[in-house]
């Protein structure tokens, strides 16, 4: 269903991806937009028991676009340094595909909006927490990506220096 990797040697264990996934604080999802033209957008997220989960607002290009096909992919790029003597770049990356839903249950919801809080503001209180979610509470959406394929991958230079 879902391709192989040409360049197994550059291939990141599973865990490596998914620590990947847990640190950084950005990536791309890309969905299929208006009259089938890709759409993809840059967005925060949290890595939670092998899925990711967005906050957005309730209506919108993403949201129209999941309802239409919930088919979608999400790239992270962790490192990604130009090296111009050797014409190419030191990266480090993970593509994951799934589908996009949009949460409805209450707890849920609420499950995957604190996980977002505690990844993107650690040391803020859950008094403060619970403030903030009661006073947004009614304009928020969140959204999961249920992952079926993750591949990460980096630059051949990386997976020597890995291998050594």
């Amino acid at each position: 269903m879902f391709r192989a990797m040409r360049r197994k040697k550059q291939l990141l264990p599973q865990e490596e991806s998914i620590r990947i996934l847990q640190n950084a604080t950005s990536g791309v999802l890309a969905v299929q937009g208006e009259d089938d033209y890709p759409y993809a957008v840059p967005l925060s997220y949290v890595y939670m028991d092998h899925k990711l989960y967005f906050h957005c607002a309730k209506t919108g290009h993403k949201l129209d676009a999941i309802a239409r096909q919930p088919k979608a992919s999400f790239c992270v790029v962790e490192q990604d340094v130009v090296m111009p003597k050797e014409y190419t770049t030191y990266f480090r990356s993970v593509i994951v595909f799934g589908k996009a839903r949009i949460l409805t249950e209450e707890l849920e919801v609420k499950n995957a909006i604190y996980a977002l809080a505690e990844k993107y503001a650690p040391k803020d209180t859950q008094e403060n927490r619970d403030r903030e979610m009661e006073r947004e509470w009614a304009a928020l959406c969140m959204f999961v990506l249920e992952i079926e394929s993750m591949t990460g991958k980096e630059a051949i230079e990386l997976a020597r220096e890995r291998a050594r």
